[in-house]
């Protein structure tokens, strides 16, 4: 099947040239507009969870592409947990920490404020961030090539003040 739209790093573009005047920030509402608008209209046309899953599975894709155009190859994780946290600072995306590691056992407890997906959205009831999800699963796939489950355990959008994530090995 021949696809139109495959993401390549190329859909990224050349922003100085394309965009001289207005160069590559945005208003986190125009962000926040797209995904929950693009969010809303595949929950209407295929359900909650696989809504869910697109998501978590786009966001797994730019997780990878992430780090493979904007961090590189590091083989140290600290190193490599370093660089992402500085380039999602550098980026307006969120302010991310580890609060536990278990390196031998590839769980992490890892937070993010100011997550460019809900803070300073309204209290919903439920987390929000399975984008963000599939991303965090994305960036430790493209460091070691493992397959992590991450699910998000507190939000925003849950009375929360950061997103909290647990990342561990997928179950067998």
């Amino acid at each position: 099947m021949s696809r139109q739209y495959e993401f390549s790093w190329d859909f990224i573009g050349d922003v100085d040239e394309g965009r001289p005047n207005l160069g590559n920030t945005t208003r986190i509402e125009v962000y926040r507009l797209f995904q929950y608008t693009l969010r809303d209209v595949l929950e209407e046309r295929y359900g909650t969870e696989t809504a869910d899953r697109i998501l978590y599975d786009a966001g797994f894709k730019a997780g990878i592409n992430f780090c493979t155009h904007l961090i590189g190859k590091v083989d140290d994780l600290g190193t490599f947990v370093e660089n992402v946290k500085q380039a999602l600072l550098d980026l307006n995306v969120g302010i991310l920490r580890v609060e536990s590691a278990d390196v031998d056992k590839l769980t992490f407890n890892l937070t993010v404020a100011e997550d460019l997906d809900c803070s300073g959205l309204p209290d919903m009831g439920h987390a929000v961030c399975t984008y963000d999800e599939g991303f965090i699963a994305g960036i430790f796939y493209a460091h070691s090539g493992q397959k992590l489950e991450v699910k998000e355990t507190d939000c925003w959008c849950t009375g929360d003040r950061t997103c909290r994530f647990l990342v561990k090995p997928k179950a067998a």
